[in-house]
């Protein structure tokens, strides 16, 4: 049987490395996508493809999918994982900095996902694994720019998957909770340096710690990224796919408590767990 063929974005660590390793075990050919080459060294030496890829730059998507199909002759599924959180107080994040965040949760998504849809539609076959976030279905203090992106991921997919439907190619959307990646830390730096000081600085630290907390290695109350990792390789070899995949500690319970209390009832329950102040 010929193998079918992965493009795993954001591979150089955490979730997207854990996904592209977890493909390549399930028996696809696995192409992990960064912008750094370099941080990709140990997946190359695993056995995986790996390439230069700016998900915000539209020629370098084309490019890299063209390399692709150029030796493949398909692309079976793409998994957009790449992206980062921008935390801050609306009132403080430059509008630079907001632009950046939705180009590269976004548009860089959009991006990868035009350049294999031609592919995916002629073989009449594909799925399309758009990683998100509990974050796209619940909002947490001093994220809004990182959330309206996630928000923005759900409402694109679903849209997607009704377009896509009748050329066979499949749209999953994944909705991790509290994993343990640099991605907390990096959000902490960015909200020290957009908020420590001025109005929000009380709720920028302690909203800092928190995430920075939930980057430990050791974090309890977090999941590894390996358990998003198997439910992508659940949603690329299923037949017929789930929709949505919510998986890692406290996204099921925060998404149940999320539907069933009022606006205000569901801030005074995430303010007091994120140690804000009522």
């Amino acid at each position: 049987m010929v193998q079918k063929v992965a493009l795993v974005s954001g591979a150089s660590s955490g979730i997207g490395e854990s996904t592209a390793r977890c493909l390549h075990e399930a028996g696809f050919i696995v192409y992990g996508a960064a912008r750094s080459v370099d941080r990709m060294a140990a997946l190359a030496a695993a056995g995986l493809q790996t390439v230069a890829l700016d998900v915000t730059d539209e020629s370098s998507t084309e490019k890299v999918v063209a390399e692709i199909l150029a030796v493949h002759g398909r692309l079976d599924v793409l998994v957009n994982n790449a992206g980062y959180g921008s935390y801050g107080a609306l009132e403080d994040v430059p509008m630079a900095e907001a632009r950046s965040q939705i180009e590269v949760n976004l548009f860089g998504l959009a991006h990868l996902t035009r350049a294999v849809l031609p592919a995916m539609r002629a073989r009449r076959s594909g799925t399309i694994v758009n990683i998100s976030s509990m974050g796209g279905r619940l909002a947490t203090p001093l994220g809004a720019w990182y959330h309206a992106s996630k928000f923005a991921v759900e409402g694109l997919s679903d849209a997607l998957r009704l377009e896509l439907r009748r050329f066979g190619i499949d749209v999953v959307v994944i909705e991790p909770g509290l994993i343990r990646t640099e991605w907390g830390s990096k959000a902490a730096r960015k909200l020290r340096a957009t908020s420590s000081e001025g109005p929000y600085g009380d709720e920028a630290e302690a909203i800092a710690v928190s995430l920075e907390n939930g980057a430990r290695p050791d974090a309890p109350r977090t999941s590894s990224p390996d358990v998003v990792a198997s439910a992508v390789a659940r949603a690329a070899t299923a037949r017929r796919p789930r929709t949505r995949y919510t998986v890692g500690f406290g996204a099921r319970p925060l998404l149940i408590v999320r539907s069933v209390l009022p606006d205000r009832a569901f801030d005074a329950f995430i303010r007091r767990i994120s140690g804000l102040r009522a």
